[in-house]
């Protein structure tokens, strides 16, 4: 089965490490342009091209997916199958019905629930006990495919976007060889999708780390986890940004939507609508991440400020 390979983030590198561990042929790795990062805005190719690099796979970076230069390169590559891990970029129809298998995608929930740019974050943040992955057959619409194989995992009370970014990855990396070994073989049942049962997990922009001080302590709690490792939650304390990493359950308490109850120790205590929310772990503007035990030894929060912009 002659493969090309389709993936930009940390979240696609065990599915393309997979494959370069299978028998089967990948003949060229396609991910997104090298970025600028950092304070020096270095570029830096992004992680699946870092993995791939030293397999000896061709890795093409187009601009523009739909460019018909890539369009023909992938048509003189011929391939049987693509699969797509975060990509991050829709697939035009030339592309999506060029291979024989068609396109095979490695996406991080159980459709028909939360198809879209960002699943991991909206289950987290919308307090899912359970999520998984899905492998289906792309067609034109946004996660819409027929499904091919699908395997669910617990969300814990500790899990992060990061933390179960990475174990999903794992199990897309698994459920993917055993999918395409499936199709290879045609023992392979398509199951089309429930479409009533369809939600949608948009992609986050920066803005929607700000914390609402005014929602429960669990929407809170589940918001700021869903945040991390990106855009990451934040509010303002008398105007200066504080990114807040991690947060818990406080004591009862009572006090204004985003009002500081206490700072002491280990803590800072902050009503929400309907309880106390206290921030262990944080980042003050040009700062690293550090335990709020850490920051209180060179700042003085105060009690009865409101935080928020």
């Amino acid at each position: 089965m002659k493969i090309v390979f389709m993936g930009t983030p940390e979240f696609a590198v065990p599915s393309l490490n997979a494959l370069l561990s299978s028998k089967k042929e990948i003949t060229a790795v396609v991910t997104q342009p090298d970025k600028p990062s950092g304070r020096g805005k270095k570029l830096t190719p992004p992680p699946v091209k870092a993995a791939a690099l030293n397999s000896g796979v061709a890795v093409l970076q187009p601009e523009r997916i739909k460019d018909e230069e890539f369009v023909n390169t992938l048509r003189e590559i011929n391939p049987d199958v693509i699969v797509v891990a975060a990509y991050g970029k829709i697939l035009p129809k030339d592309i999506i019905r060029l291979p024989r298998y068609g396109c095979i995608n490695v996406h991080a929930s159980f459709l028909p629930r939360y198809r879209g740019a960002a699943p991991i974050n909206w289950a987290i943040i919308n307090g899912e006990k359970e999520t998984g992955i899905t492998i289906m057959q792309m067609d034109e619409g946004l996660d819409t495919g027929s499904i091919l194989l699908q395997k669910g995992i617990e969300i814990t009370k500790e899990d992060t976007a990061g933390t179960l970014s990475n174990k999903l990855s794992k199990i897309g990396a698994e459920l993917l060889i055993e999918g395409l070994n499936a199709i290879e073989k045609g023992e392979i049942k398509l199951i089309p999708q429930d479409n009533s049962k369809a939600s949608y997990a948009p992609m986050l922009k920066k803005e929607d780390g700000q914390i609402d001080w005014t929602k429960g302590a669990e929407d809170i709690y589940n918001m700021v986890r869903g945040m991390d490792p990106w855009p990451g939650a934040f509010t303002y304390y008398k105007g200066e940004l504080w990114k807040v990493w991690k947060v818990r359950h406080g004591d009862t308490g009572k006090g204004l939507a985003g009002e500081i109850l206490a700072a002491d120790k280990d803590r800072i205590d902050v009503a929400s609508k309907d309880n106390v929310i206290s921030i262990i772990e944080i980042q003050p503007a040009n700062k690293k991440r550090m335990t709020v035990s850490v920051f209180l030894r060179g700042h003085k929060v105060e009690a009865g400020v409101i935080l928020g912009k």
